[in-house]
């Protein structure tokens, strides 16, 4: 994890907030780091806009609702697989098909919905930010080649 990263940003939706206090409090941290890394991500692309931060199934998920650029992401944990934790991405915007193709061995994968980690599991950072901006700049990238979508994500940070 980069030595700069904090938690700073307060959740300021109470309905988020609880869900994230429900939260043991190992996965929490877990999850705020996620989010921390969602929220700075979407500041450092200018094209994103400001980000919504709402319950969507009953977990955070993350929003650009007025640029509309990006899909949703979500994160949660599950109390039936208390070791594991994850972001969620629409299932038939074929983010995590190519998340899988781009780093096939680093990420354990939900079908073509989540990027899986289990608690001990270092982040791969960067990684997951080149994810995370593919996610956040999906509308304007989705007719793209895969090969093109990454190299476009690569230009945005």
């Amino acid at each position: 994890m980069d030595k700069d990263f904090s938690i700073s940003e307060k959740i300021e939706n109470p309905e988020v907030a609880a869900v994230f206090n429900s939260y043991p409090e190992r996965i929490r941290t877990k999850l705020l780091i996620l989010r921390q890394l969602i929220l700075d991500t979407a500041a450092s692309i200018e094209v994103v806009g400001e980000i919504e931060e709402t319950l969507k199934w009953g977990e955070p998920s993350y929003l650009t609702p007025k640029t509309k650029s990006g899909s949703t992401i979500r994160i949660a944990w599950k109390e039936s697989q208390e070791k594991q934790y994850s972001m969620y991405f629409k299932c038939t915007a074929n983010l995590v098909p190519a998340f899988r193709e781009k780093y096939p061995d680093l990420f354990r994968f939900g079908g073509n919905r989540s990027i899986d980690f289990n608690i001990e599991d270092t982040l791969p950072m960067n990684e997951l930010k080149q994810c995370i901006i593919l996610a956040l700049t999906y509308h304007l990238n989705k007719k793209l080649e895969t090969t093109a979508r990454w190299k476009m994500a690569e230009n945005v940070t």
